[in-house]
């Protein structure tokens, strides 16, 4: 058996959780055996116990070892319970949590080197929704309300590797740095990268369009 992992990236706004949702359900549709990692089971899942515990004890950080440990075990062991596909939200390749924890461009690139290795033998397909921060990040707030943006400066803010974000505006140029480092990251790990400009499409649209980039990769009719 193939195994895939197709793990969607991008800013705050830009679709991931509905992009990713919609993914299962066609795969599943189509009669493929798929996992959904939505972005809160990274604390919640019993293999990702150490991440959590560190995470908790550890002044809000983990270590990158911790990370590539826990992914490892999480596919090889989708791969033993027959999961062909599996579907990520903000997971690999964890650019923005070893920002925010203050590692620098050679200690990301290293980390995410180990994690390829560790997911091995299975084939990654990085989808990268594109959008312009402000715009997505503008879109997030109308969905979730005024004090979700004073939650993500804030949460920005008191991390070492993000305390220059003081508003959305420097948020907004924080995710358009961050996004040309994880361009750069992925351009060593050999990984298939669908990059998708959200632009004005909406989410079936943007699905849509997605499907149709990975249908071939994944053999889904």
């Amino acid at each position: 058996m193939e195994q895939h992992v197709v793990a969607v990236v991008g800013s705050p706004g830009v679709g991931k959780s509905t992009l990713c949702g919609a993914l299962t359900e066609w795969l599943a549709g189509a009669g493929v055996v798929v996992d959904h990692f939505e972005e809160a089971d990274i604390l919640t899942r019993e293999v990702f116990r150490p991440v959590a515990e560190e995470f908790a004890g550890g002044a809000g950080s983990v270590r990158p070892d911790t990370l590539v440990a826990a992914t490892r075990a999480y596919v090889a062991g989708a791969r033993r319970a027959g999961v062909r596909v599996l579907v990520t939200d903000a997971l690999l390749p964890f650019v923005p949590s070893l920002v925010a924890w203050g590692h620098d461009e050679a200690a990301i690139t290293r980390t995410v080197r180990e994690l390829a290795e560790a997911v091995e033998p299975a084939r990654v397909h990085v989808v990268s929704l594109r959008d312009d921060p402000e715009t997505a990040l503008a879109r997030a707030v109308a969905r979730e309300g005024a004090g979700w943006g004073r939650w993500y400066v804030d949460k920005l803010s008191r991390a070492p590797g993000t305390r220059s974000v003081r508003d959305l505006a420097s948020a907004a140029e924080h995710l358009r740095w961050e996004a040309e480092l994880t361009s750069r990251v992925l351009a060593g790990t050999g990984w298939d990268v669908v990059t998708v400009e959200v632009g004005g499409r909406d989410a079936a649209a943007m699905e849509r369009h997605v499907r149709e980039r990975l249908r071939g990769a994944l053999g889904v009719g």
